[in-house]
Formats: C-alpha cells, sequence, structure tokens
C-alpha cells in the first residue's frame, strides 16, 4: 500500500461548499485522500454526508472551492470511483445471480447486453473471489442474506479497479456479525489495492479499528482527525456549539447530545470501543 504521507492524493478538496436547496450543508472544507487512506464521515442526518459523495460522484456541483479525482477534474460516471450503496435487499423472484450482478461492474462502460467471453467470465470470477462470493455466484441473490448480497455489491465496485471507493452506510441493517465481515473485507481490498475509502457512517465502531481519519459534519462546519481527536466531549460541542457529552465506562464510548436535524431527540452513537 501506497505511503499516505509522499503520496498525491487521490482526492482534494479545496475550501470547498456545497448548497441545495437554498442551505449551505458544509463550507470552506479542506480535504486530502491518500491513496489507502480509510477516511469515515459522520454527521447528524441532513449535515450532507451522503451529498458529499455524490458531489465526488459528480452528481452535484460545488457552489464554491474545487474538487479534484487524481489531480484532474470531476467527471461523473469516472470508472476511477467504485461505489457501494446502503445494503438492500433484493425483490424476491428477481432473476439476478451472484455473477450478473458483479458483472455489472465489469460492463459498467458498454451499452446494451454483454457478450459472453471467456476474458469476462475470468475477470467476474477473479472479482467474485476478491470479496469471498464465488461459492454463491450462480445463486439468485434474492435467496441471499444481505451480508452476502453486499459482498457482491463491493465486488461490482471493485470492478473497475477504482483509485477511491466511496461507501453510503453499506453497514445499515446488517447484523453485527455481517457488519464486521464487510468492514474487513472493504479494508482488505483497500490495504491490498491501494485505493483510498470514504465511507458514510452513523455508527464508527464496526470500523473503528480500521479507520485512519474521521470528517465529522456539523452545521456547515466540519472536524477532521484521528478518532482519537474528533471523538472527544470538547470537540463535539465546539463543532456542534452545544454541549455534547463522549462518556466512556466498561470499555465502552457512548456520545450523548449531537442534535439530529431529522428527529425531535438526539441520537446516541454507541461506540463499543474505547479511546484514550
Amino acid at each position: 500500500m501506497p505511503d499516505p504521507s509522499t503520496a498525491a492524493p487521490v482526492l482534494s478538496l479545496r475550501d470547498a461548499e456545497l448548497t441545495l436547496g437554498g442551505r449551505v450543508l458544509w463550507s470552506g472544507l479542506d480535504l486530502d485522500v491518500a491513496p489507502g487512506e480509510f477516511v469515515a464521515i459522520l454527521g447528524a442526518n441532513g449535515s450532507g454526508k451522503t451529498s458529499l459523495l455524490k458531489t465526488v460522484l459528480g452528481q452535484h456541483r460545488l457552489s464554491a472551492g474545487t474538487a479534484a479525482l487524481l489531480g484532474g477534474p470531476i467527471r461523473h460516471g469516472d470508472r476511477r470511483v467504485g461505489y457501494v450503496p446502503q445494503q438492500r435487499l433484493a425483490d424476491e423472484g428477481t432473476p439476478l445471480r451472484g455473477r450478473d450482478l458483479v458483472g455489472f461492474g465489469v460492463d459498467g462502460h458498454r451499452w446494451g447486453v454483454a457478450l459472453p467471453s471467456r476474458a469476462r467470465r475470468a475477470r467476474i470470477d477473479a472479482l467474485l473471489d476478491a470479496v469471498g462470493a464465488r461459492r454463491y455466484a450462480d445463486t439468485p441473490i434474492a435467496s441471499l442474506s444481505g451480508g452476502e448480497q453486499q459482498r457482491l455489491r463491493i465486488g461490482q465496485a471493485l470492478a473497475g479497479d477504482p483509485a477511491l471507493l466511496l461507501c453510503d452506510e453499506p453497514l445499515l441493517s446488517l447484523d453485527l456479525r455481517a457488519q464486521g465481515v464487510v468492514s474487513r473485507l472493504i479494508d482488505d481490498n483497500r490495504r491490498q489495492r491501494g485505493f483510498g475509502v470514504l465511507f458514510v457512517t452513523h455508527d464508527i465502531n464496526p470500523v473503528l479499528d480500521v479507520v485512519d481519519r474521521v470528517l465529522y459534519l456539523a452545521g456547515r462546519r466540519f472536524r477532521i482527525g484521528t478518532p482519537q481527536e474528533v471523538l472527544r466531549s470538547e470537540v463535539l460541542s465546539e463543532l456542534y456549539q452545544s454541549p455534547v457529552d463522549v462518556i466512556r465506562a466498561s470499555g465502552r464510548v457512548v456520545i450523548v447530545g449531537t442534535p439530529d436535524q431529522s428527529h425531535v431527540h438526539g441520537p446516541v452513537h454507541d461506540h463499543s470501543k474505547d479511546l484514550p
């Protein structure tokens, strides 16, 4: 894996601002993501976490500042950016098999139905192996568990050999075991392949052991640093401009008091890992 301290960034944002529907989501954002770096994006609902990913995907345009991918402009449909969506179960009766879902990533730059070929099949098999999904390659995806389907979506996202992998709440609705499996799978592949990761999550716990830095978004502002630097009472209280408690007890960390714009009561983030 490239040395993040010396490698040129795969993604660079400078003084970036995003306004949607007349509301500024974040402003003055400077962020470099190095090859092989894992950055978790946290924040209350409505803080602009998913919108940041959509900006990198070329679906939103910055209202101010600049964004660059590998030193060049952001372009919609760039194969150098992989994308893993939220876990969503396939409808019952969906005829797609596991290898078909991964095949969509292999054929993503083509129009129409892909012609069978030995090279294409070998590529799909290699991706299935990379995510540990060969054993259900020919199984209808509707009969697979949520974790198994997410393995396939990661394989699909890796098909373009991305320099940057965007993950939008990929652990949502997965049980704890599946969360751990999917988190380790993304971490193993980014270490082997050297791509950067932007990982949106509402709970840092499943990825806390693999995260290099945290980007915490709140009320147009942000904080960037290691989990130990950002997930502290004084830091989050300053960010939210209201009291936020980070409680450590019995090896657990609970963050209490962060306002959630879509709920009357603020959420409690239970990060079951003690931070120094």
